[in-house]
């Protein structure tokens, strides 16, 4: 027997039903799925400390599961000393089995972490579907030690869906399990 990730199970035991009766659907393809989640940190103070790129490198990698990649400047900007190709940020997207791991883990064990958390904030909506989840500390992940982290760093989440508005975007997530606050 092969491993199927719990929420994938979810996804298309569960949320694909609910999905086609709440929104009519004629076929299963036109319900709207999880494509990737994209990690990202920006890190402005790269420029002076090249040791953060490392640790944030190592960090995302451990938060991820899968190996994160440094990105670069595209342009320059004089008043952030910021030349083009200069490292600025990491990233990491991750796809099918990996991200469905991830969305678990979150949901289940980084979001319960959160200091006062009160709800995710349903206004990170982009107006095609796509949704992001900023994070003020890394340090609510599990596979973070406390003690070993050089700077706390925040970081944005983006889930990126095939569905084509905010409202099923909102529906898809909410049944895989995101606290969203009650409005």
């Amino acid at each position: 027997m092969t491993y199927i990730p719990r929420l994938k199970k979810k996804y298309f035991d569960e949320i694909v039903p609910a999905m086609m009766e709440k929104f009519q659907y004629k076929t299963i393809m036109q319900v709207p799925r999880l494509q990737k989640i994209v990690l990202n940190q920006g890190i402005g103070a790269a420029t002076q400390d090249k040791k953060l790129l490392e640790y944030a490198v190592n960090e995302l990698t451990q938060i991820a599961g899968q190996k994160a990649v440094i990105t670069k400047a595209k342009k320059d900007i004089s008043n952030f000393k910021l030349r083009r190709g200069m490292p600025i940020g990491v990233r990491v997207t991750l796809r099918g089995d990996r991200m469905y791991e991830f969305l678990d883990r979150l949901i289940s064990a980084a979001i319960p972490r959160i200091r006062d958390f009160r709800g995710v904030n349903d206004k990170g909506f982009d107006g095609r579907g796509n949704y992001t989840l900023g994070i003020s500390e890394q340090i609510i992940f599990p596979e973070i030690n406390i003690d070993k982290i050089y700077k706390i760093i925040g970081m944005d989440i983006t889930f990126v869906t095939s569905a084509k508005t905010d409202k099923e975007a909102f529906e898809l997530l909410k049944l895989f399990g995101m606290p969203f606050k009650k409005s």
